[in-house]
């Protein structure tokens, strides 16, 4: 009995020992620190050792007076971060019983994957929707960050009116009633986190009032079905002629709301026109219905002044939205909801639920850019370089695919290209694209019929590209359908 105590307390000696000479070889460095930080640094070196698993669960830690003495600290240093670790449940102690590592801490994880829709192993991507953010203003932004954030009192750091900033929906009342003919009214104004939000507040609210459909334009946005799908709407899609959405067509479905892009359709390109805004606008009156309007690239036209918003012409029966997504960057998640006056309370509740209002720092820093200018030159610079690569986009494209049709007015970030029926059918094209790392988006994705025939209709974006690149990527493409 004698001898196998006398083991197990050599048995434990040993434990210990290894314990004090890991945590000295683990905590030495920390141990070095200027003084001041010296309390802190063993703290944060003893953290991330059992985080790693270096110090694993169940490892008794010396005591305090021995792993000071072997440290050349304090005791009082080593005390304080024991004591600390433990009420954080990285270690556990008892009376009498010693420290030791707990068991419920788990290393954290080495790494994140990035869920952003990027195209891995693309050389050149076509693919619509995204500007140049090579063009974003980052000196005069962050001009505006500094003056902004100096000025900001502390009470605006606070939970903001789910609508939005006061001075920010003034701000963007004046600038969409100046370039977008818009009737804006600052109270009915919300400020979302893009087009997206937008789009979902106002499903909620129409799914509330026991709508349960939802009319979409038929070819147009796939995201929206997926938006209002996740306010539990189902969506009908809706066809289009030269003109717009067909007005039979509506009329026959039963909706009573409707999504539009009338200014510059997408993806076909067209402008509604004035008869058939006129008729969309009596159908909203007639069956009291509301219409969305997504003016999601308005402001870019490039042989004449934009097409006005159609909210401008009946704001009870129209709801619009729009965002910086295009002019600025996406990332920034800044855009806007006017609503019907109808409409509104409900949207700024089912708002205040979701997220209690978007953050106030990035609010007032895009308030002032307005206010200032900034937005208007940022408009012009982005209208001067995406007419150029439109330019570029069809010069090269005549170039490279002969016989291709361009359609659409001259405006937004993207044209519909449809080629020569030689180069088809479409499968098989695509996949040749595909190999030679050329991404594309055909017409067929965003609501139409495949073509039965060999032709091939495409959505080309040209905004995030140079001019050079549109050459290159063009170039590339023709080559892999060996047809330059």
């Amino acid at each position: 009995m004698t001898s196998s105590r006398t083991n197990s307390e050599h048995a434990g000696a040993a434990d210990v020992h290894e314990s004090v000479s890991a945590a000295w070889e683990l905590l030495l460095p920390a141990a070095a620190a200027p003084a001041r930080g010296r309390g802190r640094a063993l703290q944060s070196a003893l953290r991330e050792a059992v985080r790693s698993g270096r110090l694993v669960p169940g490892t008794r830690l010396p005591s305090s007076r021995a792993l000071a003495a072997d440290l050349g600290v304090s005791r009082g240093l080593i005390t304080e971060a024991y004591e600390q670790l433990t009420a954080e449940s990285y270690l556990r102690s008892g009376r009498g019983a010693g420290t030791w590592v707990s068991g419920s801490v788990r290393a954290a994880a080495d790494g994140a994957r990035d869920l952003a829709p990027r195209g891995p192993g693309t050389l050149v991507d076509f693919r619509p929707g995204t500007p140049d953010l090579s063009l974003f203003p980052r000196s005069a932004w962050a001009a505006t960050h500094r003056s902004v954030i100096n000025r900001l009192p502390h009470s605006a750091l606070g939970y903001p009116d789910p609508r939005g900033l006061p001075e920010l929906r003034v701000a963007l009342a004046a600038l969409l009633t100046r370039r977008r003919g818009v009737v804006a009214d600052p109270e009915r104004l919300l400020v979302c986190s893009g087009v997206a939000q937008a789009t979902t507040l106002l499903g909620f609210v129409l799914h509330g009032r026991g709508q349960r459909t939802v009319g979409v334009e038929d070819p147009g946005s796939p995201e929206h079905a997926a938006l209002f799908a996740s306010a539990g709407l189902d969506t009908e899609r809706l066809p289009l002629d030269d003109e717009g959405l067909e007005i039979a067509s509506l009329e026959a479905s039963g909706v009573r709301a409707v999504v539009t892009t009338q200014a510059h359709q997408f993806p076909t390109g067209i402008a509604y026109s004035a008869a058939r805004r006129s008729r969309l606008l009596d159908w909203a009156r007639e069956n009291d219905a509301v219409i969305m309007e997504d003016d999601y690239d308005g402001d870019f036209r490039y042989d004449r002044a934009p097409v006005g918003a159609l909210q401008g012409l009946d704001p009870e029966h129209v709801a619009y939205t729009g965002s910086v997504s295009k002019s600025l960057a996406p990332g920034l998640r800044l855009g806007w909801l006017l609503a019907p006056a109808s409409m509104t309370d409900e949207l700024v509740d089912r708002k205040r639920t979701m997220d209690l209002g978007n953050p106030s720092l990035d609010q007032a820093v895009l308030a002032d850019f307005v206010v200032r200018g900034d937005y208007d030159r940022q408009l012009r610079r982005c209208q001067r370089a995406y007419r150029e690569r439109r330019d570029a986009m069809t010069t090269a494209l005549s170039t490279y695919f002969p016989g291709t049709a361009v359609s659409g007015i001259a405006a937004g970030l993207h044209i519909i290209a449809r080629l020569p029926e030689r180069y088809g059918p479409e499968a098989e094209f695509l996949a040749r694209a595909e190999g030679a790392g050329i991404a594309l988006r055909p017409l067929s994705d965003c609501g139409t019929v495949a073509p039965a025939d060999r032709s091939i209709a495409l959505v080309l974006g040209y905004a995030h590209l140079a001019p050079a690149e549109i050459g290159r990527g063009l170039r590339l493409l023709a080559k892999a359908q060996d047809g330059f």
